[in-house]
């Protein structure tokens, strides 16, 4: 009986399958690769979890684009595993049955419109799957789409166009929508039949994507999240200027200042209580990136990634980094995920409670069009705002995420080079 339950364990494992009903589920059992689906109103959104470990070491996956996104903490009991991702107050809860993992996914999701509640989960052993093509279509069928593009879109931020960033190998491909605020996550995918299907989880931002080409070169996106079914059609940059469609937004000018004469100020209270203003004596003589942000917002946590290393970089030669962050209300006793979000990103700059979402014009009145998560600050050692760069394009955007990257080191170099009593022109 032993080796016979040996060799069909063995048997299981070579063809990436469950563990055997009745089996009492251990950590090392869920170990592995799995192929999870969460559903939004009858949306069934796949994404990729991966869990390692065992015991105290337990640990949950998920995946934005190459980003990784690990659980603050995780356990099993008996056959029950519970995966917390506390930075986004996502719970992943499933039991083991039959080689299938079914359960709920709890949160809060969506930065514009918000969905809270549970819903349904289940994963199974992932498995290699062939060329997802047509019948009789090789690869060399499959159409060529990576690279930029522009959506005609106006939207509640003033926008005009978005922008759709797509990362392309044969017929695997990456994609993510680029708004004013940031980008959408990378969502992948593959050719399947006639169009692209793509998706995304990675404790935030649950999404699914169809992306056809049109016979005249224009792509047609679908993208469904459980509350929205949203259709778009994307062209080439050359192509929107020929036709005259509107371009993007500029990211550095989206957001002004009322006075760029005026010293930026702010005084909130830490997240001991602590009241800290821009009169402390740490931001004396010091340049500094003010940032507007949530722990909410998606992009926001793609920033925070962001901004600890340039602060580890550049903290010795004089810059200061601090967050003025906007919880929701409910969040704002306990400021439980505040609290998972410093920890998470190990946050050494100076982070401030400044108020709810909806105070944030009434928090920060010098700016003018202020309405983007985030939102950077860029404030020279006389304490006046040189430049406001709306929204973080994070590297599922490609490109545009270097180009910010080269944008926020060169005006750090620029501002860290300038004396206290010098003032400099706003951004271009």
């Amino acid at each position: 009986m032993r080796t016979s339950t040996k060799i069909r364990l063995l048997t299981i494992a070579s063809a990436f399958a469950s563990a055997l009903a009745g089996i009492t589920a251990r950590a090392d059992s869920l170990t592995g690769r799995w192929d999870a689906t969460i559903t939004i109103n009858n949306v069934v959104i796949p994404f990729r979890l991966d869990v390692s470990g065992a015991g105290s070491n337990l640990r949950g996956t998920l995946f934005n684009g190459d980003e990784k996104e690990t659980t603050t903490s995780a356990l099993v009991d008996h056959r029950t595993v519970v995966l917390k991702f506390d930075h986004y107050l996502t719970t992943i809860v499933a039991t083991l049955k039959d080689g299938q993992l079914d359960g709920k996914v709890d949160g809060r999701f969506g930065d514009r419109q918000v969905y809270i509640g549970s819903y349904a989960f289940h994963a199974s052993r992932h498995t290699s799957a062939s060329l997802p093509a047509s019948p009789g279509q090789s690869t060399a069928g499959v159409p060529t789409i990576g690279g930029s593009w522009e959506i005609p879109h106006e939207s509640s931020k003033g926008e005009k166009a978005w922008r759709l960033v797509v990362k392309q190998a044969g017929p695997e491909v990456s994609a993510a929508i680029l708004r004013v605020d940031g980008d959408t996550g990378a969502l992948t995918g593959a050719w399947r039949d006639d169009r692209f299907v793509l998706s995304h989880f990675d404790g935030s931002r649950p999404a699914l994507m169809e992306i056809t080409q049109e016979r005249d070169g224009t792509l047609v996106i679908r993208q469904f999240t459980g509350i929205r079914d949203d259709r778009f059609v994307a062209y080439r940059p050359d192509v929107a200027r020929a036709k005259g469609l509107p371009a993007p937004a500029n990211y550095t000018t989206h957001t002004s200042m009322r006075d760029p004469n005026e010293v930026f100020t702010f005084s909130f209270p830490d997240i001991n209580g602590k009241i800290v203003s821009n009169d402390d004596p740490r931001f004396k003589g010091k340049v500094l990136l003010a940032i507007v942000t949530g722990t909410w917002c998606p992009n926001c946590h793609d920033e925070a990634q962001y901004l600890v290393q340039l602060y580890k970089q550049y903290r010795e030669r004089g810059l200061e980094i601090v967050a003025l962050d906007f919880e929701e209300p409910e969040q704002r006793d306990e400021l439980a995920r505040a609290r998972a979000f410093v920890k998470r990103y190990g946050i050494e700059y100076t982070y401030l409670i400044a108020g709810a979402p909806s105070e944030l014009s009434e928090k920060v009145p010098q700016a003018v069009n202020l309405n983007t998560w985030p939102a950077t600050f860029f404030v020279g050692r006389d304490g006046k705002v040189k430049g406001i760069h709306a929204g973080f394009a994070a590297p599922a955007s490609g490109d545009f995420n270097r180009q910010l990257k080269e944008e926020f080191a060169s005006t750090i170099e620029r501002l860290l080079g300038q004396p206290s009593r010098t003032s400099h022109p706003p951004l271009e």
